[in-house]
């Protein structure tokens, strides 16, 4: 089922003229997964305390009728929960269930939306939901699968679906890693049952939320957003949300980030080869793209989490902005360094900045991850090109269902 076109997407900005009308960026939906008590209710705790001023909204599904889960984030979230009891969520509910609940988080303008599930819920059917939805105003943000390092083999034993669950996740958290007395190999083993998935070691559910979510500029800015804001330093407070600290030591030790500007804008084919054969562990690519000749109108929002992938066309901001692309690359174990020089050679030559018209089939492989134009003809497959209609392409890839 495909979503409506929502038209021009871009950070919000104050201000007058065309620009101020610009719609406000989609809000992405995290489904956090894993088996009972690998740490899920713990994770989400610390990322409603550490959000840096961004305003999280959950979907809380207890299996039990007492809800447990729900009264533990109530209190951080107030009126911003939606708490499902007696029963698990991929079986209690149906897409446009799930639609109501999401329509009800972002009438109460969060930033980002977590969807705890129950222990015993099928991710798989999660993630379906959330990409078979209709709300215009959110987007996936993948599918984050919560493991117990010090219990992974005896749940491994008891539970064979995790190695399933394992290959469709986009993030791994291992958790409890300072009760594991092997957790080198716990880690190893997770990393050879995922499929190019990140792999973040963690105690106490302690994960830097960048991973999931933008966390909000510490200081309210009057314009438009900076590329400072879209990759915000580390507050050195102490306690401050990009320093928190515990046994697991900075939260930011467990990934990589690369930030990656040009003034030369990107040749479209070679930004897709970039991204189609994205290594394995890079979680988010977030960020502008300034395409040049092949689209002197519009820039090009960026959002990729695991496989998933959208292009989000806008016109450029009046008033002369200068025109640059703007990425922002976080990941697991990723070489940031080689692919910063990929990310270079993505640019286009001087020849081509030259030429006076762009090659008319360039945009191609761009617009094929650009959502829903309402044509009945652009089906918009972003899974196989070999099998599109396999489900499983559609679960990862995010393709219009």
């Amino acid at each position: 089922m495909s979503q409506p076109s929502r038209g021009p997407v871009s950070h919000p900005h104050t201000g007058s003229g065309p620009e101020a009308d610009v719609t406000p960026p989609q809000i992405p939906v995290v489904v956090l997964a894993g088996f009972l008590g690998s740490g899920k209710t713990t994770l989400l705790n610390h990322l409603l305390h550490h959000s840096g001023g961004s305003r999280v909204g959950a979907i809380v599904n207890d299996f039990g009728a007492v809800e447990i889960d729900a009264m533990a984030v109530a209190g951080a979230l107030g009126d911003s929960t939606v708490s499902l009891g007696n029963g698990c969520l991929c079986c209690a509910v149906d897409a446009s269930e799930l639609d109501g609940y999401l329509d009800r988080l972002t009438a109460a303008s969060v930033d980002v939306v977590v969807i705890e599930a129950s222990g015993l819920a099928e991710p798989q059917e999660l993630v379906r939901m959330v990409l078979a939805g209709e709300n215009p105003d959110v987007v996936y943000g993948g599918l984050v699968e919560v493991v117990d390092a010090a219990e992974f083999d005896d749940t491994r034993a008891r539970h064979p679906e995790i190695d399933r669950h394992l290959a469709l996740a986009d993030l791994v958290v291992v958790n409890k890693l300072d009760r594991a007395a092997d957790g080198d190999r716990v880690l190893g083993l997770v990393r050879s049952l995922t499929d190019r998935a990140a792999v973040v070691p963690a105690s106490y559910g302690r994960i830097d939320p960048a991973l999931l979510f933008d966390c909000r500029p510490a200081r309210e800015r009057v314009g438009q957003l900076s590329f400072d804001d879209l990759h915000a330093e580390d507050d050195p407070r102490p306690g401050a949300a990009g320093h928190a600290h515990g046994s697991a030591g900075h939260l930011h030790a467990g990934y990589d980030s690369l930030s990656f500007v040009s003034d030369v804008p990107l040749e479209p084919r070679r930004l897709m080869r970039f991204l189609d054969s994205r290594p394995d562990g890079l979680y988010r690519i977030k960020g502008y793209v300034d395409f040049g000749a092949h689209d002197p109108r519009n820039r090009y929002l960026l959002h990729a989490v695991g496989p998933f992938l959208r292009f989000y066309p806008e016109p450029w901001p009046a008033g002369g902005t200068r025109r640059l692309t703007q990425l922002v690359l976080i990941g697991s174990g990723i070489d940031t360094a080689a692919l910063g020089k990929e990310l270079e050679a993505c640019r286009t030559e001087p020849y081509e900045r030259d030429a006076p018209h762009a090659d008319e089939h360039g945009m191609w492989g761009v617009l094929r991850y650009v959502r829903d134009t309402g044509d009945p003809e652009d089906v918009r497959d972003t899974g196989d090109p070999e099998d599109p209609e396999d489900p499983d392409d559609e679960v990862r890839y995010g393709s219009a269902l």
